[in-house]
């Protein structure tokens, strides 16, 4: 039986079209690119992380024009039936220690929450989601 696909853009290949997958490319299609004007060619799916000596794969890193593309954005996506806790929040935030971003997004597709680090390293939830040009 042949499963569903889809083509990820970023990772340039069609991928198993799994309920988290259908997310993350509702997200880099719609709020990224659409909604906040990130150029497609600025962002990166399953982008491998080392934090130690665990291997670690952020669903979506958003990169910036200065400093050689560095990382802008780090966004974690669920599937729409998983909660968006605390958990997953620290899940981001570890990424962030390899990444050291200043925005981070948690989603299940429903519910999207945005924060930013702030001057003391802490993050704060957004309001409104930053548009690319602001952030970079």
């Amino acid at each position: 039986m042949d499963e569903e696909t889809i083509f990820d853009p970023l990772r340039r290949k069609t991928v198993a079209l799994t309920p988290e997958e259908e997310v993350r490319q509702w997200f880099i299609a719609e709020v990224l690119h659409k909604g906040l004007g990130v150029p497609m060619h600025m962002m990166g799916s399953e982008v491998s992380l080392q934090l130690g000596q665990k291997k670690l794969r952020a669903d979506i890193v958003v990169y910036g024009r200065a400093e050689g593309g560095k990382p802008l954005m780090l966004v974690e996506c669920k599937r729409p039936d998983i909660e968006l806790s605390q958990e997953v929040v620290d899940q981001a935030i570890r990424y962030h220690r390899v990444l050291d971003v200043r925005y981070i997004v948690i989603t299940n597709g429903p519910k999207s929450f945005f924060f930013e680090r702030d001057a003391e390293g802490n993050f704060a939830f957004l309001r409104r989601a930053p548009k690319w040009e602001d952030m970079v």
